[in-house]
C-alpha cells in the first residue's frame, strides 16, 4: 500500500527557469563542421543543437556562450555595489562612534562602574535574546515564504528568500536610514529570476505590510501604556507621537500609491520635468522608467497580492510577531541585569525606541539609539544603563550585522518550486498520519471476535 501512496502523491514540478539575459558583446566562438550522419528514412528532419545559430556558408555553427545564468537587472548590480559601498562608509564611522564612546567612559570616570556591570551580567540571558533574535529573522523570512507559497510558478527558493532577508537587516543597519536595503534586496530577488518588476512588487508588498506593523504595534503599545508615558516623560511623550502620525502617514501614502499609480505617475511626471528643467536630475532615463513602468509594476504587483487576503493578513500578523521580538530585546538585557521589569512596558518602550531610531538619517540610527534608549531605559536600569545599552545594542545591532553577513551569497539550487515542494511535504504528512491512525496500509495485526 505504500507503493500505491507513492504514486498517488503529486508530482513534484520544476520552477521554470529565469530567461536568459541578452547580453551585449557575448563570447562567440565558431565550431568545427562535424560530418553528420545520413538521416533516418522516416522523413524527420534533424534537429537543431542546442544553442547554435542558423547555418552558414558551409554549414558552420556559431555557439554563443552567455555568461549570465539568470536574468539580474545591471541597473539592481550597481544598486547593489553602491549599497556596499555605503556600508564601507558606515563602518568607519561606527567605528570613530564606539572610539568616542569608549573615550567619554574613560574621561567621565564611568569605567569602572561601566566593567562591575558587566561582570554582574547573567549570560543566559542574553543568549535568550540572541535566540529572540534568530526567531526574528526566522519569522521574517517566513513572510517572505508565504507571500511566494501561492505561486506555483514562481522561481523564488527557501535560500534565495534567506539571503533576501540577511540583505534587510545588513543594510538597514549599515546604511543611513537604511537606503541600501531595497536596492540590495530587490537585486537578490532578480538574482533568483524574478523580473525587476515582480522583484519590485514582491519587495515593495513586504515593506508596506512591515511597515503597516510598526504603526499597528505602536498603536495598540499607546492604547496600553499611554499614561505611563504621560507619567514617565510628560510632554516628551508628544516627539513620540509625532513620530507615529508620520509613520501612518507613511503607509497611507504607499496604500495610495498602489490605488491609484496613474495619479502618482502624472505627478512624479510633472516634478521630474520640472527638476531636469533646472539640471538637478542625472539620470534622468532611469528615474523617467522608475515613474512611468516600475509604478505600475509595483501596484499591479501589490493588488496581485492582495487579492489573497488570507494571506495578506497571515503576512501582517508575522510582522507584528516578528516586532514583538526586536521590541523584547530589552526586557531580556534587564532580566540579565537582574531587574524586574514588566514586558509590554518594555515592548512599548521598544516600538518608540524603535520610532526615533528610524528617525534619525546615520547609520544604525547613531544618535537617536543612545538618546532614546537613555531616556526610556535609563530609569530601568540605573547605574547600569551605560552597560544596558551596550549589551542591548550587541544583540540588537552589532551581532545580527555580523551574522548576516555570510548568508547574503546563499542561492536555491533547486529547480522545484516552493509551493510545489509544500503540496509534496503535505502529501508525505498525510500518508504518514494515515498510517499512525490506522488506515490503509497501517499494518498490524487484526483480531476479529465471534
Amino acid at each position: 500500500m505504500a507503493e500505491d501512496a507513492d504514486k498517488n502523491a503529486p508530482v513534484a514540478q520544476k520552477r521554470p527557469k529565469a530567461p536568459k539575459p541578452q547580453v551585449v558583446g557575448a563570447k562567440v566562438s565558431a565550431a568545427k563542421p562535424k560530418a553528420k550522419p545520413a538521416p533516418k528514412a522516416t522523413g524527420a528532419a534533424p534537429k537543431a543543437a542546442a544553442g547554435s545559430a542558423p547555418k552558414a556558408g558551409a554549414g558552420a555553427k556559431v555557439k554563443y556562450r552567455v555568461n549570465a545564468v539568470k536574468a539580474v537587472s545591471a541597473q539592481d548590480r550597481e544598486a547593489d555595489k553602491q549599497s556596499m559601498g555605503q556600508v564601507h562608509k558606515s563602518l568607519v564611522f561606527l567605528g570613530i562612534v564606539t572610539l568616542a564612546y569608549l573615550a567619554y567612559l574613560i574621561f567621565s570616570g564611568q569605567m569602572d562602574v561601566f566593567l562591575s556591570s558587566l561582570s554582574q551580567v547573567d549570560s543566559s540571558w542574553i543568549l535568550r535574546g540572541a535566540l529572540c533574535y534568530l526567531v526574528y529573522y526566522v519569522i521574517g523570512v517566513s513572510a517572505y515564504v508565504l507571500s511566494v507559497i501561492t505561486d506555483p510558478n514562481s522561481p523564488v527558493g527557501v535560500r534565495d528568500l534567506m539571503s533576501v532577508e540577511a540583505a534587510g537587516v545588513f543594510f538597514m543597519n549599515l546604511t543611513p536610514n537604511g537606503m541600501g536595503a531595497a536596492p540590495a534586496q530587490i537585486y537578490r530577488l532578480t538574482r533568483s529570476g524574478l523580473s525587476v518588476g515582480g522583484a519590485g512588487a514582491l519587495h515593495s508588498t513586504r515593506f508596506i505590510m512591515y511597515e503597516a506593523g510598526e504603526g499597528i504595534f505602536a498603536a495598540i503599545m499607546l492604547i496600553f501604556r499611554l499614561d505611563y508615558f504621560l507619567d514617565s516623560f510628560g510632554d516628551f511623550i508628544i516627539i513620540g507621537i509625532l513620530l507615529f502620525a508620520f509613520k501612518i502617514l507613511e503607509c497611507v501614502v504607499l496604500f495610495a500609491i498602489c490605488a491609484y499609480p496613474k495619479f502618482f505617475s502624472s505627478i512624479g511626471n510633472w516634478v521630474l520635468r520640472f527638476a531636469n528643467k533646472h539640471g538637478w536630475v542625472k539620470d534622468y532615463d532611469h528615474w523617467y522608467q522608475v515613474v512611468n513602468n516600475q509604478i505600475m509594476e509595483f501596484s499591479d504587483g501589490f493588488k496581485s497580492a492582495a487579492k489573497n487576503k488570507g494571506d495578506l493578513i497571515g503576512v501582517l500578523v508575522l510582522t507584528l510577531l516578528q516586532l514583538g521580538c526586536l521590541y523584547a530585546l530589552p526586557w531580556f538585557v534587564l532580566n540579565a541585569f537582574g531587574k524586574e521589569a514588566d514586558l509590554i512596558t518594555c515592548l512599548a518602550s521598544g516600538s518608540m525606541l524603535e520610532l526615533l531610531t528610524s528617525a534619525i538619517p546615520l547609520p544604525g540610527g547613531t544618535g537617536g539609539a543612545e538618546g532614546g534608549f537613555a531616556l526610556l531605559f535609563g530609569g530601568m536600569f540605573g547605574a547600569q544603563a551605560s552597560a544596558g545599552f551596550v549589551l542591548w545594542r550587541a544583540i540588537e545591532y552589532f551581532l545580527p550585522t555580523l551574522c548576516a553577513a555570510p548568508l547574503l551569497g546563499l542561492r536555491s539550487t533547486s529547480d522545484e518550486s516552493i509551493n510545489h515542494r509544500f503540496k509534496r511535504y503535505g502529501a508525505r504528512l498525510r500518508r504518514l498520519f494515515s498510517r499512525r491512525g490506522g488506515g490503509k496500509g497501517s499494518g498490524g495485526i487484526k483480531i476479529t471476535f465471534k
